[in-house]
């Protein structure tokens, strides 16, 4: 038998991946520089001690975000709108979150509703010194608008605040970071599908809302885990996977699953012949703005790196996927590891900058990211359960863990013993603006400057 098989076997019943994920459930509140994302890194570092990973924490000054109390209300007179009789007076409150670098403020306005929140919708739009109701969906069949984008561009236009409804019904308020490291402009919030429906007919009857969000930003710290394995060679991998989640829930599908993947991974990893070293890093803050992953990637001699591997989103459903953003090498390694396995891995090279590979991609080195979706489902983008409290345990399965742990183990492997090519940051810029992806990522500030 060989060390793989061996190796495999045992991660066949190994129950770490799934003791792993119960444990960073069970801490509270691991959003960036908060104590429980210390507390999260700890436990990373000591499942990279069990793989004989002597791992290190490296600090790195971020913005902490700081949530406090967050009310919507609506209200409208009796006069009756647009046909509607008059009545009684709405005078009602919602649920709702204040989603990360939201300011404090106390807004009151008109509520007006934007559709998606494209820059189209709320340029058609009145929105000055007025409440932007959005959809978190996209337009069918055309490019995916960020948050980020949709709340810059409405704040640009001198919209007052933003308020965000879940468009997956039942699955609550949604959360997700307004800017990367410093806060929005306006105050911004998630409300859920069911609230949503209400307010866009308020909206339509000319109703007036008030905003009160109570929250702070101020200088703190977080912190990587990093370790390495493998031979000592002038060239390595990375891979990385972020432990932070957002404070509304236990974030066990994002990114616990991602995380246990990537420690899991690690672990077998440890016990297989490479050709070239690997740098295993649990980073801090990617759902406020990838300030984990940026700080690594200033650390490391990026000449030295021939990939990385971002483990987001890997885990939490069935089929494993594979983000190449333009790599052909990337693709190549995916489809022999599934050929191999003959266990689906599905490819797709669309490129993103929402996740921790970016700071590494826009500067040329090839990245591969690790998504799942479900059965059949390939090619779509649903948020589902993330980002809302209702990202749990539950969610996950043991089986899929380990799985996917496995994969990802192989696909290093892979990686280890191939020389992709750089990727032409020309080209990936040139592909991000066909894909029109570049007034979204000015809008949000991650348009790297050395692009200008």
């Amino acid at each position: 038998m060989s060390d793989t098989d061996r190796a495999l076997g045992a991660a066949w019943r190994d129950e770490f991946p799934w003791q792993f994920l119960t444990r960073l459930c069970e801490i509270d509140d691991r959003l960036g520089g908060h104590p429980g994302e210390r507390r999260a890194a700890d436990l990373v570092a000591a499942g990279l001690e069990s793989a004989g990973i002597g791992p290190t924490i490296e600090p790195f000054e971020m913005q902490r975000w700081t949530r406090g109390r967050a009310e919507l209300a609506v209200s409208m007179s009796p006069a009756g709108h647009n046909g509607f009789a008059a009545g009684e007076p709405i005078d009602r409150s919602f649920e709702t979150f204040a989603l990360p670098y939201s300011p404090a403020g106390d807004v009151h306005g008109e509520l007006v509703d934007v559709g998606h929140g494209t820059p189209d919708e709320i340029d058609a739009a009145d929105v000055g010194g007025k409440v932007a109701l959005a959809s978190t969906d996209s337009p069918a069949g055309e490019r995916r608008v960020h948050r980020m984008e949709k709340l810059g561009h409405a704040a640009a236009a001198g919209a007052a605040a933003f308020v965000f409804h879940n468009h997956r019904p039942g699955q609550l308020p949604p959360t997700g970071a307004l800017r990367f490291d410093h806060e929005a402009a306006i105050p911004g919030i998630g409300v859920s599908h069911e609230t949503g429906a209400w307010l866009t007919e308020y909206a339509d009857r000319g109703a007036d809302t008030s905003i009160a969000v109570a929250a702070t930003t101020e200088q703190s710290e977080s912190q990587n885990v990093v370790g390495s394995l493998g031979p000592d060679t002038d060239e390595e991998i990375v891979l990385l996977a972020h432990y932070d989640a957002h404070d509304v829930a236990e974030g066990a599908l994002d990114n616990g699953c991602g995380i246990t993947v990537a420690v899991a991974a690690a672990r077998i990893l440890a016990d297989l012949d490479l050709d070239c070293g690997v740098r295993v890093a649990g980073v801090g803050c990617e759902e406020l703005g990838l300030m984990g992953s940026a700080a690594l990637a200033e650390a490391v001699d990026l000449d030295r790196v021939k990939a990385v591997v971002n483990v987001d989103g890997a885990g939490r459903h069935r089929d494993l996927h594979a983000i190449t953003h333009t790599a052909d090498a990337m693709a190549d390694a995916a489809e022999r590891v599934s050929d191999h396995t003959a266990q689906p891995i599905s490819v797709s090279d669309r490129p993103h900058p929402y996740s921790d590979h970016w700071p590494f991609l826009h500067e040329g080195v090839p990245a591969l990211q690790l998504h799942s979706h479900r059965a059949g489902e390939a090619g779509r983008w649903e948020r589902g359960w993330t980002h809302t409290r209702a990202d749990t345990r539950d969610k996950a399965d043991p089986r899929i863990l380990r799985e996917h742990a496995m994969l990802a183990a192989l696909l290093v492997r892979e990686l280890t013993t191939v020389d992709p090519d750089r990727v032409d940051t020309d080209a990936l810029r040139e592909r991000l603006h066909e894909d029109g992806a570049e007034p979204g990522m000015r809008a949000a500030g991650v348009w790297p400057d050395s692009w200008e």
